[in-house]
């Protein structure tokens, strides 16, 4: 059994994590940017960050046989300072042509303001002007409103909708994604304000597994780096086999991220 976790912010997380992740079989992670738990009020410090996630964090990573990757784009809770957003919208596309880079995100909603918006606008360009896949945050209040206008905003840019990842599905959310759109579905496994290990094998067995996703999310808050192997624990007690198991935590995250390109697994 090896693991991808698609969607987790290990700028938050400790060392340890990362050796706890090795005895669990994760074997390659996608880190997006996200806010750092205040807003920062100056592009510089986005400059710095960026050049953390791609550089020092897969040193880190591979120390214990993880192969990381980043998306990077300036995340929604940090894009209404529009002076701010239009300056670090100037300089991302030099970190979309890093190795390391093989995504566009997360963007999206927080509070589901225009500025936002345009923000979401502009970094889907961007994934198409630069050939990456962009991972979408959906927001967490009016989720199921907040999924239609995502949707629409996403078909209104033109860009190809399997080279798009909403995340953040819950039973809300899954059938205007899976069954209204031509995007990849995630789902976040970080059980104090999502999905719980249970649910989300719900929704995978009701929805199946084409073009879906689980990850782990795990940032500053209540949030556990392991949720996806134990989310596998969860499947094997339901009875499904390991080549099914392994189509969702392995083989879906290399097919959509490997849309980049880039994507490098040893």
């Amino acid at each position: 059994m090896k693991i991808f976790d698609p969607h987790i912010h290990m700028f938050s997380r400790t060392t340890e994590d990362y050796s706890h992740m090795e005895l669990a079989r994760v074997r390659a992670i996608l880190e997006p940017a996200f806010w750092l738990g205040q807003p920062r009020t100056q592009a510089g410090t986005f400059r710095d960050y960026f050049s953390h996630l791609l550089e020092f964090e897969p040193t880190r990573a591979a120390q214990y046989q993880i192969a990381h990757h980043s998306a990077i784009a300036m995340n929604p809770k940090e894009a209404n300072d529009e002076g701010l957003t239009r300056e670090v919208l100037s300089f991302i596309p030099e970190y979309l042509e890093h190795p390391k880079c093989v995504c566009v995100g997360e963007i999206g909603f927080d509070s589901m303001t225009k500025s936002e918006e345009f923000c979401m606008q502009e970094h889907l360009e961007l994934g198409k002007k630069h050939d990456l896949p962009v991972l979408v945050h959906l927001p967490h209040v009016d989720k199921l409103g907040g999924t239609e206008r995502t949707l629409a905003i996403i078909r209104e840019s033109g860009i190809a909708e399997e080279r798009v990842l909403v995340d953040h599905n819950t039973e809300e959310t899954i059938s205007l994604v899976k069954d209204g759109s031509g995007c990849w579905a995630g789902h976040s496994i970080y059980t104090r304000t999502k999905l719980t290990p249970a649910r989300a094998a719900d929704i995978l067995e009701r929805f199946g597994s084409d073009r879906m996703l689980i990850n782990s999310a795990a940032d500053w808050g209540v949030s556990d780096p392991l949720l996806i192997p134990k989310t596998v624990v969860e499947l094997e007690h339901r009875g499904w086999e390991q080549e099914r198991i392994m189509s969702v935590v392995w083989d879906n995250p290399i097919q959509f991220f490997g849309q980049s390109g880039k994507l490098q697994i040893p």
